[in-house]
């Protein structure tokens, strides 16, 4: 019976069941971690010019991803000719590392907990590991809406976005989606390195215009399914301010959720999304981190269905 499941169901299956039993390893043998550290190594010898730090930009888009992309094929292939168990585990090790829901979760977890004690100090600690804004001064309101907006982002990043490149092209395909939102993370983003990181994330945005509406999607879903949630108000909050972010992509989740809860998600002077319906509240952390969760159930079936009509089971 174990036979008749496409290998890449299996590698899924286990990257899922080590994801939420182990969560993520730790950083020296995390190759998310050694994607970061070449990127690091690469950016220190950029060249000066706007101009040529553009173009050697390009380059480092392409030769990133296909770095890692290409080693991960190669470990991959290596060992499926050696022991074909071994091969389906391994590739799962691998794939896991491409996504997170657990370090997610534990995460937004620990800022709700530390809200609900009023412990705001310790809150401004933590938000730093979710978000790239300013934490010193954060409020109550202003951390929960912080760390529901981080979650519903990060649905399509952590999750939804890999998996998809996984089931479309398999394990290089997941690899690759990670180098190139690795890029954008350490250098896609204005000032310092405003023409460096262009190509990275121009890349970024691009391909997540399908996996960020599919989050969309899946939140929608979710929110049939979920006590406190409204589909009628996601629906039309979606439609309303899914464009008001800066990012092409960001707005499609965050909006859906903001819709669903009926709170007003607000990062100052750059975007308003949803209506102040009710109050904000910590439990609202935990509804989003449900609406995640349904919607990575959503995403592996999906998934699964695209393997098996691309390798002929359907």
């Amino acid at each position: 019976m174990v036979a008749r499941i496409p290998i890449e169901i299996q590698i899924l299956a286990i990257a899922v069941v080590v994801d939420l039993l182990f969560g993520d390893p730790p950083n020296k043998i995390h190759p998310t971690a050694w994607i970061g550290i070449t990127i690091s190594w690469i950016e220190k010898i950029s060249p000066q010019s706007n101009r040529d730090r553009f173009m050697y930009g390009l380059v480092i888009v392409v030769l990133i991803p296909a770095l890692w992309s290409g080693l991960s094929y190669i470990i991959a292939q290596s060992i499926a000719s050696i022991n074909p168990i071994a091969h389906v585990i391994v590739a799962g090790l691998i794939l896991k590392t491409t996504f997170s829901m657990r370090m997610l979760h534990r995460t937004a977890s620990r800022i709700k907990t530390l809200l609900m004690q009023d412990n705001i100090t310790q809150v401004r600690i933590q938000m730093s590991s979710l978000v790239s804004r300013d934490t010193r001064f954060m409020t109550k309101s202003q951390a929960t809406a912080a760390t529901i907006e981080s979650v519903s982002e990060n649905i399509t990043d952590s999750f939804v976005g890999p998996i998809l490149a996984f089931a479309l092209f398999g394990l290089p395909g997941a690899v690759a989606y990670r180098a190139i939102n690795t890029l954008d993370s350490m250098i896609g983003y204005h000032g310092k390195y405003e023409y460096l990181g262009k190509p990275s994330a121009k890349l970024d945005d691009f391909i997540n215009l399908i996996p960020a509406r599919l989050s969309a999607c899946l939140l929608l879903t979710s929110a049939i399914f979920l006590p406190g949630q409204s589909l009628t108000q996601a629906w039309q909050i979606m439609r309303r301010d899914h464009a008001r972010t800066a990012s092409p992509n960001a707005g499609w989740t965050m909006s859906v959720m903001a819709g669903s809860l009926g709170i007003l998600l607000e990062k100052e002077d750059q975007y308003q999304l949803g209506d102040a319906k009710k109050a904000i509240e910590p439990k609202d952390i935990s509804r989003t981190i449900q609406s995640m969760y349904f919607s990575s159930i959503f995403t592996i079936i999906t998934a699964s269905v695209i393997i098996m009509v691309i390798h002929g089971g359907l």
